[in-house]
């Protein structure tokens, strides 16, 4: 990701398009690696604590990160430097992007982000060295105002967002239980590790209650085994039909295109997925059959290179696992000298007999649509958006601590729920393309509201360590209106009937009232917690007119 920023700020205009895009996929491949870790850590660490705590400094790592690349497109001059443009595929670089002037702090930058990709790439057992703790000790002196360079504010706010990103680094690091050499440490890095200490004394074990789950035939697995049964009957009578040796294919297409779906757009998407694949297999197998003739020893590679396809490509693509699949399957005919064309044919027929049978079965047994399925995931969403926006409000205003990072992990698994679910909606054979079009605009508003929201618990977890970070009880009244707007808009996806607007009005800053006389305009806010919420404001708000909610006017 950081090779993906460097490029997006060395881009020339010609350039720009593809450079954002580029780190766009650098973003949602780090977004699914963290989850894939957090979804791990339970069975991959002996102790909780630790699970925890990788947990925490995983999660950092991803929001300083996304800072960082936030940053470095206003460091360009971007007009609209909003997640937005980091999250939803195909969009334009934002109007007013510029290459920055090559002055010295933009030669710095450029210096300073090269050296923070080597401290990513450094394994943990070779952190040690003298090179590498001075690369460490300045970067993290960016987290100090006095050590930031004469530029103009957008290129400060980036040398700030690489100090955050280096401090990730390091708890990452300490997370880790990597060679600590603290001989070299400047008052900069010594503060950054006493804070990341103090965030560790004051983790909270403390599980929340599991939700009630749902019984009977509401149950997904029940239902789920209710269609699947009544799938391979309708697949084995078929199958049967078609063949009697080989009825079984049908059958089993019939069980794969219910594994991991919980819609019926979702099985109707898997299930073309595999006759697509199964159709180009089987023209492989063909050809490769006819190029391989009586050669055993090279159709035994090849059935050996699809084996090793196959499973490579499984987190990739489900259509290339039919490919292969079928492919290997050809060649294993030839091996025993039983090719013949006519079962390639049949084995079309029954995957897409199979496929038929699962679709119909979804549909017309216990049907759950893709619409009610996505609003349900919708609703979800914006619960957890709620809760973590409340919760870390609270802790800003000087509120009780919560588990902050349990309830951003809950959020983020909600979300990528969410995502899975709209592949229906969103894939390029879909014939709605006004829907596919509000899908993907939906999930990447969402996806921005997510990362402000996580950022905005981020820095609630800081206030018992960071000194330049002190609560501020202006912040509920602030923060009042997105709270109001979050539940008008899940009353909206959960009942069209509903009568709640959302409100707008002036920006959340004005919201905050005036200060004590003598303080400062903000008391000890920092701008960058008011600069979260501002964001997380417009995002909700944004999500009115493609759900279709009423917008109210605010009075205030």
């Amino acid at each position: 990701m950081l090779s993906a920023q460097l490029d997006l700020l060395d881009a020339g205009p010609d350039e720009a398009d593809r450079a954002l895009e580029r780190v766009r996929e650098g973003t949602a491949r780090l977004h699914e690696t963290a989850l894939l870790i957090q979804g791990r850590l339970a069975e991959g660490t002996a102790d909780e604590a630790v699970a925890r705590l990788v947990q925490r400094r995983v999660a950092d790592a991803e929001i300083a990160a996304e800072r960082l690349g936030l940053s470095l497109l206003a460091a360009r001059g971007a007009e609209r430097a909003d997640t937005l443009a980091l999250h939803l595929p195909g969009a334009p670089f934002p109007s007013g992007g510029r290459l920055p002037v090559r002055e010295e702090a933009t030669v710095t930058l450029r210096r300073d982000l090269q050296a923070l990709r080597l401290l990513v790439l450094r394994p943990v057992g070779q952190a040690t060295g003298t090179a590498l703790s001075r690369v460490r000790n300045r970067l993290l002196g960016y987290r100090d105002e006095e050590n930031l360079p004469d530029a103009s504010p957008a290129v400060q706010d980036a040398f700030r967002a690489v100090g955050e990103a280096t401090r990730a680094v390091l708890g990452l690091r300490i997370a880790l239980g990597g060679p600590q050499d603290e001989s070299d440490d400047t008052p900069a890095t010594a503060r950054s590790r006493e804070e990341l200490d103090a965030e560790d004394a004051v983790l909270d074990a403390d599980a929340e209650e599991a939700p009630e789950q749902p019984t009977g035939l509401r149950r997904p697995t029940t239902r789920a085994a209710v269609q699947v049964a009544v799938g391979s009957a309708l697949a084995m009578v078929g199958g049967e039909l078609l063949s009697r040796d080989r009825w079984y294919w049908a059958v089993l297409t019939c069980w794969i295109v219910f594994l991991n779906t919980a819609s019926t757009g979702e099985i109707l998407v898997k299930g073309y997925r595999r006759l697509l694949g199964t159709v180009l297999g089987v023209l492989a197998g063909i050809v490769l059959a006819g190029a391989v003739g009586r050669h055993t020893w090279t159709a035994f590679a090849l059935v050996l290179l699809f084996v090793f396809a196959m499973f490579y490509s499984a987190p990739l693509s489900y259509t290339l696992v039919s490919f292969f699949v079928t492919a290997a399957l050809g060649l294993l005919y030839t091996l025993l000298h039983t090719y013949r064309l006519s079962v390639l044919v049949l084995r079309i027929e029954e995957t897409a007999l199979g496929a038929a049978c699962g679709v119909i079965a979804a549909a017309l047994v216990l049907p759950v649509q893709t619409d009610r399925r996505t609003n349900e995931l919708l609703a979800t969403v914006l619960e957890r958006l709620g809760e973590v926006t409340r919760s870390a409000v609270e802790q800003l205003s000087g509120g009780p601590a919560a588990d902050l990072l349990d309830q951003a992990r809950d959020l983020d698994q909600a979300l990528a729920d969410l995502r899975a679910a709209t592949q229906p909606l969103t894939h390029p054979v879909t014939p709605l393309r006004a829907r596919r079009e509000t899908a993907r605009y939906v999930v990447a508003l969402l996806e921005t509201c997510a990362y402000h929201a996580r950022a905005l618990a981020a820095t609630a977890e800081l206030l018992p360590t960071h000194p330049s970070i002190a609560a501020d009880p202006r912040l509920r009244r602030a923060a009042r209106r997105i709270a109001h707007n979050i539940d008008a808009i899940a009353a909206h996806v959960t009942d069209e009937h509903a009568t709640a607007r959302i409100e707008t009005g002036p920006s959340i800053a004005s919201l905050l009232g005036p200060a004590a006389p003598g303080a400062p305009r903000y008391g000890r806010v920092t701008d960058r917690v008011l600069r979260h919420l501002q964001r997380l404001d417009e995002g909700v708000a944004g999500l009115a007119r493609p759900l279709g909610v009423p917008v109210k006017a605010s009075d205030g």
